[in-house]
């Protein structure tokens, strides 16, 4: 049964641009918070409301003084109050989400979606791990989760073929479907894997990788949006960064001579420098972000002892 308030919505809101506000305004009353492609209240209606009446989301002022059908109202006010009620990420809701415009199924056995190098390849930003030898031909990426940066790979390096592992066999699942659904099984294989364990003696030109990076304290601190996520996506040991640890061991090995390793770490820059000082890291910065993704070569990694410190570009 629809509350008073809400009946009251439902009579009285018209159009668009009339939901927008309302929806807006009761997400930042409920103290909902974001970060699953959007960063704000106003964003988030916008995102939501689009996705259910079927409209392009990068349309609003097309449709925002259009007036809806009371069954439009009815959907537009039920994820408004679905958002709210369940606290769950505005994708997981629509089963959608995007990166650099472009659109990936996702649902609750996945992590939603959102990683530094997904800009990094969509924008040549990886040029600079490249100055020297031929493009990508093979290409791994661990930790794929959804898959959706290696689909962006497999686009941004059109020769090359790519490997993409998890332990999770649900987040094979969900990456199978948006490998089908771009049409890229030819070039994409899913390996169910613990990082390299399943690998043998295979090589790669380039290895990215968006792991669980997040502290054991942090990740039990979560707001009910990033609990929402599988927690093996985000925990990452006592610090965060077991997992960029067991990389740096361990990539070596599976690079190819000229093959380069792209990793996002989040915050753990000054961990890893100190820990690391032998390592030359190149910090591949981005619009939003700042020394939270490095590059380093299959040279570079095996280095015994090297007083450079991280550079950036």
């Amino acid at each position: 049964m629809t509350s008073a308030p809400h009946q009251t919505a439902l009579d009285d809101l018209e159009t668009v641009r009339d939901w927008l506000r309302y929806g807006t305004s009761r997400f930042r009353a409920a103290g909902l918070v974001f970060g699953h492609g959007t960063d704000n209240a106003l964003d988030e209606a916008a995102f939501l409301i689009l996705k259910v009446l079927d409209l392009p989301i990068d349309s609003l002022d097309t449709w925002a003084d259009c007036r809806l059908t009371r069954i439009e109202r009815q959907r537009v006010s039920d994820i408004i109050e679905t958002r709210i009620a369940t606290r769950k990420p505005a994708p997981y809701l629509v089963n959608e989400a995007y990166i650099r415009g472009r659109s990936f199924f996702v649902d609750e056995r996945v992590i939603v979606p959102r990683s530094y190098i997904g800009e990094l390849l969509t924008t040549n930003g990886l040029a600079a791990a490249f100055s020297e030898g031929p493009a990508a031909q093979t290409i791994l990426d661990l930790c794929t989760g959804s898959g959706c940066l290696a689909i962006l790979a497999a686009e941004t390096f059109p020769d090359a073929v790519v490997d993409a592992v998890d332990i999770s066999p649900d987040a094979l699942e969900v990456a199978r479907r948006n490998v089908a659904d771009y049409g890229m099984e030819d070039r994409i294989t899913l390996l169910a894997s613990d990082l390299f364990s399943a690998l043998g003696d295979k090589r790669y030109d380039l290895m990215i990788s968006n792991p669980p990076y997040v502290s054991a304290d942090a990740v039990r601190d979560f707001p009910p949006e990033y609990a929402a996520e599988p927690v093996m996506a985000h925990v990452g040991g006592d610090d965060g960064l077991d997992l960029v640890r067991r990389i740096l061991g361990e990539a070596r090995r599976h690079l190819t001579p000229q093959g380069v390793l792209v990793v996002e770490i989040g915050t753990g820059i000054d961990i890893l420098e100190s820990e690391f000082p032998n390592l030359p890291f190149l910090w591949l910065d981005t619009e939003v972000s700042e020394g939270e993704v490095f590059a380093l070569t299959a040279a570079e990694l095996g280095l015994q002892s090297n007083t450079k410190r991280g550079s950036r570009v």
